[in-house]
């Protein structure tokens, strides 16, 4: 299952990367452009088939992918036959949709990927109260196997305990708690003990003893059975399976959310890479740390080793959404280098005109080719570095 959810990841993210060219192609089309190939992978060919004016195929380095429009810039040759759908004559405004029409496009996956997974499964819920709060008390059990526990019946540990709905957890053997998560993984480590709980209820602090059950559960590392403590304590909703109607509002809010710690992602990642390369001579890997399409699919694999469809699918999205952010850099030769050009081209125009001159001429690329070779070379050498971590010291989420 595993060698499979690494495969199914892979391809995911090659379809990822397809769309995102698609995007820059179909925009291209619907503006008369003419897209002259297009093709996933760099590199030597390894299959292409020609429809009309453009060569589709696949190349031999799957890092990746391009959408030659005839014309991008104005160093680019062009036959007589091109020059009317060139991309450098047509308005500004077309040049920059069609830029902006694979960051759009994996925009899209993003969203439509986080609306099925919140009607289907459910997505952490962006409007939830992360404050530690007992959702419900259960009775606890022995896990069957990775989805399932076996059945049992009663108020569970807290419940008996007097641990009720609603109220706030404070301390654990006068430990503060901040997150639901510091009791979980404080009383699995003790099992068959009491520990002393305080809830905070209706403005008042309530002291409790709570018994700790033991139970058998599965390390999702190693799959092996272990002995856990348990309470029976659920959180408040902090994850929530909507309907087809309030997914909507839900999805975008929820993706605001995404965006913005991909944003964060992204402003953080050079004073990550030190750690990369420290982790390839065996200091230990941050799990979130950069990884490479090797890294990615590895742990798609694990999430599907799990049986967990729902982090499989939102890991593509979050992937998805760092995609369309990162190029947005407005460096060459990523999307917003280019669309930064188009722009600095409308702005030197309207100070042209100002001073009663005609528009100037199209940017001249070969100045900006020590900057993009510079940066071509910079991506890939950090791709290269994460690509060996990822595979002498890979990211473990399950240890």
């Amino acid at each position: 299952m595993g060698a499979l959810g690494i495969l199914a990841f892979a391809l995911a993210i090659a379809a990822s990367i397809a769309l995102h060219e698609a995007g820059h192609m179909f925009t291209a089309r619907a503006f008369g452009m003419r897209v002259r190939r297009y093709f996933i992978g760099f590199g030597p060919t390894v299959w292409s088939t020609t429809k009309g004016h453009t060569e589709y195929g696949l190349a031999a380095l799957p890092f990746g992918g391009f959408c030659d429009i005839a014309g991008m810039t104005a160093m680019d040759p062009l036959t007589p036959e091109e020059e009317p759908h060139a991309m450098v004559n047509k308005p500004a405004w077309q040049r920059i949709a069609v830029l902006a029409g694979g960051i759009v496009m994996n925009l899209l996956i993003g969203v439509v990927i986080t609306y099925f997974v919140a009607v289907l499964s459910g997505i952490p819920n962006p409007d939830a109260d992360f404050t530690p709060r007992v959702g419900k008390t259960v009775c606890v059990a022995d896990q069957v196997d990775t989805d399932t526990l076996g059945e049992c019946s009663g108020a569970g540990p807290a419940g008996e305990a007097g641990v009720q709905v609603g109220d706030t957890l404070v301390a654990l053997d006068g430990q503060e708690m901040e997150q639901f998560g510091q009791l979980r993984d404080a009383v699995a480590k003790q099992p068959g003990e009491t520990v002393r709980l305080e809830v905070l209820r209706g403005g008042e602090t309530v002291t409790l003893d709570v018994p700790v059950a033991e139970v058998e559960r599965i390390d999702p590392a190693t799959g092996e059975r272990v002995t856990q403590g348990a309470v029976g304590i659920v959180s408040a909703d902090a994850v929530k399976q909507y309907g087809p109607a309030e997914a909507v509002p839900a999805t975008f809010r929820f993706t605001g959310q995404m965006l913005r710690a991909t944003v964060d992602g992204i402003a953080s990642f050079p004073a990550k890479i030190p750690g990369v390369v420290a982790s390839i001579f065996g200091a230990e890997r941050d799990i979130e740390g950069p990884v490479s399409v090797i890294g990615a699919s590895r742990t798609g694999g694990e999430l599907v080793e799990q049986n967990m469809w729902s982090a499989f699918w939102m890991m593509l999205a979050s992937l998805n959404f760092f995609l369309a952010l990162f190029n947005l850099v407005p460096l060459p030769p990523l999307d917003g280098g280019h669309i930064a050009v188009v722009l600095y081209e409308k702005i030197r125009d309207a100070l042209r005109r100002l001073r009663g001159l005609g528009p100037g001429a199209p940017a001249n690329y070969e100045k900006l080719m020590p900057l993009t070779y510079a940066m071509a070379a910079l991506l890939l050498g950090v791709g290269v570095l994460v690509m060996a971590a990822d595979v002498v010291n890979p990211v473990r989420i399950f240890g």
